[in-house]
């Protein structure tokens, strides 16, 4: 009888029925947040330890966000890029003394940043590096996860997203990730770009090893080669410092962002560069109806205001400190494996006690709100703005999921 009541099975019932199965989500249906907090339709709480995949950073509707967005939306929304707009000088502006280039070109979502990045490296190969026309190659690292677009998963190494969506876009090699050897080898006289996560989010937050993106860097300058970092998920505070790459003092030729970029309010990315590299782009070659909207400006400019104080970098490096103490006290008692940076952890469960799914499902159960990736690994990245108790709140319930 309690179960009739639910409004939750009906919920997903039609989601099921009128959408196309790209995904498996969790058996939640949520109809409000605040902060780290979801509250579903039957009016269940939960904890949210996902935030987004990092794009709900600073938590759900934080307050200095949502008045920017309520600001812009009683004046104005969408000029294209036909025009010029109040927000856009202010917002490009304040993203480039922020990531410490020249130039910066907004998009939408981070699979259109990642494409730019591409185009943008391949016409640099061509006018600046003296490429052959046609010849342009990227080096691209196994387990990569930048995007769904035909472009990106024609160098992806994940079956299901590659699968039966060829033919594929030739100009790629794949290289193992974190084997600075085998990236060196893959490098010639037609390589325009080395395009790496500084640290892997899908693959189950996978940190590459120590001295890995500092030889990067090297390498790159050492054979007039762009280096592009894809920070889409780990860059504007997620592990503990404005950008992943800071964490071994390595600034690339190009930084790829998104996700937290919009606030959790609406898709904003951009790619940040040097005029020498950005400055090759001509009006007519690349562009985006809603790239750079006075919505997306007004609320992105706060966010780089919010990122600017340091506060939520130096939350997410002692918080996360916290998380992963906590996570580590775990090692043998189901975990077999913890990784990460700041308040980004990837988990590997005993695939003998379950899978990650079930193991997510059990943590929603108890309400707490996870993601699951490749078979036995978790994901935790929980909003940057939780506190000690919250953490330590969904450590211990991830104890008792595991203790069955």
């Amino acid at each position: 009888m309690i179960d009739d009541m639910l409004r939750t099975p009906e919920a997903i019932r039609d989601a099921e029925r009128w959408t196309a199965h790209n995904y498996h989500p969790l058996p939640v249906v949520i109809t409000s947040a605040e902060g780290c907090w979801l509250t579903d339709v039957d009016g269940r709480r939960y904890l949210d330890c996902l935030a987004g995949y990092s794009a709900l950073n600073f938590g759900h509707r934080h307050p200095t966000l949502i008045a920017a967005a309520h600001a812009q939306l009683d004046r104005l929304t969408l000029t294209s890029r036909a025009f010029v707009h109040d927000q856009f000088a202010d917002f490009c502006r304040e993203l480039a003394e922020l990531c410490g280039k020249d130039l910066v070109l907004p998009m939408n979502t981070g699979a259109e940043a990642v494409e730019t990045g591409i185009k943008v490296a391949r016409k640099w190969g061509y006018q600046v590096k003296g490429v052959a026309p046609g010849r342009a190659n990227i080096v691209v690292a196994e387990g990569n996860f930048h995007g769904r677009t035909t472009t990106i998963v024609s160098f992806s190494t994940d079956a299901d997203a590659r699968a039966d969506f060829g033919p594929y876009t030739p100009g790629f090699t794949v290289v193992p990730y974190g084997d600075l050897a085998a990236l060196t080898a893959a490098i010639d006289e037609n390589t325009v770009a080395v395009l790496i996560e500084p640290i892997q989010g899908e693959q189950g937050v996978v940190v590459p090893p120590e001295g890995y993106l500092p030889g990067v860097r090297r390498v790159c300058t050492e054979q007039d080669v762009l280096f592009i970092a894809d920070e889409i998920q780990s860059g504007l505070g997620r592990t503990g410092a404005t950008f992943a790459c800071d964490h071994e003092g390595v600034v690339p030729d190009m930084y790829l962002l998104g996700k937290a970029l919009g606030g959790g309010i609406v898709p904003v990315s951009a790619v940040a560069a040097d005029a020498d590299v950005l400055g090759v782009l001509r009006p007519g070659q690349h562009g985006s109806t809603f790239g750079g909207n006075p919505l997306a400006c007004a609320v992105a400019t706060e966010v780089v205001r919010l990122l600017a104080t340091g506060e939520f970098q130096r939350r997410s490096a002692e918080l996360g400190d916290r998380l992963h103490a906590g996570l580590r006290s775990l090692l043998g008692r189901g975990l077999v494996a913890v990784r990460g940076r700041g308040l980004w952890a990837g988990l590997d469960i005993d695939p003998t006690l379950m899978s990650g799914r079930e193991a997510c499902e059990r943590l929603a159960e108890r309400g707490v709100l996870a993601k699951d990736t490749h078979g036995a690994t978790i994901r935790l990245a929980p909003p940057l703005v939780i506190t000690e108790a919250e953490i330590d709140h969904a450590v211990a319930q991830l104890a008792a999921v595991l203790a069955g």
